[in-house]
């Protein structure tokens, strides 16, 4: 994958902008509909728009289309698409309800955008249900349940393969699961041994998923036969988000972030930890690799946004106006705009190349000893 030339020169204003040290290695109820709005930036806050659900729950998880034209996020038991350029919600014929025999407010944990771009995905908060819905027009297409004696609560976590042939999903059980999105029958249970499956991801091969459980702990699984590659330790708490990266990069890398308020970096390989960045002042709840694989994205309970610099483990800005926990950060296709979603109700979108932002490293790194 060739660096996109925007992430270039947002790498080089950062580089010539400021100079930092480099981090030392080592389901509530349905709210009624109300309308959503959206917000232009104000000089205290740094998003480039502020999308506010008007949802009590908050927004828990956001994903970009494929094409990076839409941001996708959960409000309460249904999916919202949003145009990416203007924050303005996109209609659709049938609103991604989640149907569910004798049950139609379970809330949504999780989504994903399948990498063709076809549907989107939805871990629910329902006993081991993952729903399924065409991208464009909204419709449900199938849910899948488990109806294990140990599939007893929600779906925390969904991700789609490269080639959008397999979804994996883990649960607040424990469970870890690979399902086949055209029949929606269950591929393989891969053993965990532990409670709670907070995060999945696949590497960009397609031939690895990497898992963060309650365990502090990441499991890397291989996908053809389900067996267990490697247990990657050194989180001293609970692992909720774990990320491949994507870009030119030497080896596979993987980022983590985890309640002991750290992101680490790994060499997937080795299983080495490469780095550990530090600077959240509470529990990471979301990490993002840019497109090019050269920034990091983490959203904490801090109600803070951070970047950081993959190659030298510096940290880069972070991004404030979120009023409550940042509970999940994506990167548009291009890396131009970061989306993050807070339990404060709002989704906002970052343009990382703007003047404001790179007024704002400087700032930060002038505070710097």
């Amino acid at each position: 994958m060739q660096t996109t030339p925007v992430i270039d020169a947002f790498t080089v204003l950062i580089a010539l902008l400021i100079f930092i040290e480099a981090a030392p290695v080592k389901s509530e109820n349905v709210v009624p509909e109300e309308k959503s709005t959206m917000q232009t930036t104000s000089a205290q806050d740094l998003s480039h728009i502020t999308i506010d659900l008007a949802v009590k729950r908050g927004v828990h998880s956001v994903a970009f289309s494929p094409d990076g034209s839409m941001v996708a996020s959960d409000k309460d038991n249904t999916v919202r698409l949003w145009d990416a350029l203007t924050g303005e919600e996109i209609t659709v014929e049938q609103n991604f309800w989640v149907t569910l025999p004798r049950n139609f407010t379970a809330d949504i944990n999780s989504v994903a955008f399948s990498p063709d771009g076809r549907m989107i995905a939805g871990g629910i908060n329902e006993s081991e249900v993952i729903c399924l819905w065409d991208a464009a027009t909204g419709e449900q297409l199938r849910f899948m349940k488990e109806n294990a004696p140990n599939a007893l609560h929600w779906v925390n976590t969904v991700a789609f393969s490269t080639d959008s042939k397999i979804l994996a999903s883990g649960s607040e059980d424990g469970n870890l699961y690979l399902w086949d999105v055209e029949t929606g029958k269950r591929l393989k249970a891969l053993t965990e041994g532990t409670e709670n499956i907070f995060s999945v991801a696949f590497s960009s091969d397609g031939k690895t998923l990497a898992s963060g459980n309650a365990g502090d702990t990441i499991r890397l699984w291989d996908i053809a036969t389900g067996e267990k590659l490697k247990t990657l330790t050194g989180h001293t708490n609970w692992v909720f988000s774990v990320a491949f990266s994507r870009g030119e990069v030497t080896s596979p890398l993987l980022a983590s972030g985890s309640w002991d308020e750290t992101i680490r970096l790994w060499d997937t390989t080795t299983g080495k930890q490469l780095k550990t960045f530090i600077g959240h002042t509470s529990v990471v709840w979301s990490v993002a690799f840019s497109p090019d694989g050269l920034t990091l994205a983490s959203g904490g309970e801090d109600k803070t946004v951070r970047l950081w610099n993959i190659s030298t483990g510096a940290h880069i800005a972070t991004l404030t106006g979120h009023t409550a926990p940042v509970k999940s950060v994506a990167f548009s296709p291009d890396g131009v705009v970061l989306a993050s979603g807070s339990k404060d109700g709002t989704l906002r979108l970052w343009d990382l190349t703007s003047p404001m932002l790179l007024r704002k490293n400087r700032e930060e790194s002038k505070k710097r000893p």
